[in-house]
């Protein structure tokens, strides 16, 4: 049944909300398709989408990457402990929410000033077992207790890079210390050629855990252009072939590497210490125009 025209004109009529937060100038801007759903950027780079009344509805192609590993991470619909390092919109949150149902989640997010935004303009289901702390995300980690979560995803990004602290084998142990024993690891990394910072991330969760996977659209890992990769790790034997399916099906098709094929692809790099740790690099202004 169509939608009607007095209601696309409310939709229409709807504003944008512009407000400076500690990272810089956020947007919640509507979505015309969707009469509750916003995008969120900052500084005018995209940052995530939300859809109140559809809260699975994942729009950005990596977020429905790291969904897709949410999904593989414990039975269909099994209520987990996740822990998302980087807050956003708070979408990957909803998402696990709506789709497992009880789970309990932890959202660590430095930008106290955006949380106050997004929950406000934008508020969490009054049933979601959400808990958000804004704090730095390796701080907060560092208060989750010990083999508690099933899932961390680290989806942080500091003026459109991720800071360093948070790409090396001592930020990988804490992961680690908060992950139950065959919990899963995923984190959103951005890169473009040469490649570097991607090929070092995966050396070192390749130093801290026995199963990788990358999933990543064919022209990023090919180093064509700038773009998202997403990291999965954990110490038990990842559900590739489901991934990869999954992964294959979405309307931005990603591919799949793991095994011989993703250590072959670091091209020998070394994992990364905090001592020499440095930010992932700035995306070129093109992306996002």
């Amino acid at each position: 049944m169509g939608r009607s025209k007095g209601s696309r004109r409310e939709r229409e009529a709807v504003e944008s909300v512009v407000e400076q937060v500690d990272g810089g100038l956020a947007e919640l801007v509507p979505d015309r398709d969707r009469p509750r759903a916003r995008t969120l950027l900052i500084d005018g780079a995209p940052q995530s989408h939300v859809d109140l009344d559809d809260p699975a509805h994942l729009a950005f192609e990596y977020q429905r990457r790291l969904g897709h590993v949410a999904d593989l991470a414990a039975p269909a619909g099994k209520p987990v402990h996740a822990v998302h390092l980087g807050g956003g919109a708070l979408t990957l949150a909803r998402y696990v929410a709506a789709t497992r149902p009880r789970s309990t989640q932890q959202v660590v997010e430095r930008d106290a000033a955006l949380v106050r935004l997004v929950r406000r303009e934008l508020p969490l289901d009054p049933g979601a077992r959400i808990r958000v702390r804004a704090a730095d995300a390796r701080e907060g980690l560092a208060k989750v207790p010990d083999a508690w979560a099933d899932l961390v995803v680290a989806d942080v990004f500091s003026g459109a890079r991720t800071p360093a602290h948070l790409t090396s084998t001592e930020f990988l142990d804490e992961v680690r210390r908060a992950l139950r024993p065959g919990g899963v690891y995923a984190a959103n990394l951005a890169d473009g050629p040469p490649l570097a910072h991607l090929r070092g991330q995966i050396a070192t969760a390749a130093a801290r855990f026995a199963h990788l996977a990358l999933v990543a659209d064919p022209a990023v890992l090919r180093g064509k252009r700038f773009g998202n990769a997403v990291l999965v790790a954990s110490d038990l034997p990842l559900p590739v072939a489901e991934l990869t399916r999954r992964a294959a099906s979405d309307p931005h098709p990603g591919r799949v590497e793991h095994g011989r094929s993703l250590t072959d692809f670091t091209g020998g790099a070394a994992p990364v210490v905090d001592a020499a740790a440095v930010a992932s690099p700035a995306p070129p202004a093109s992306v996002f125009r």
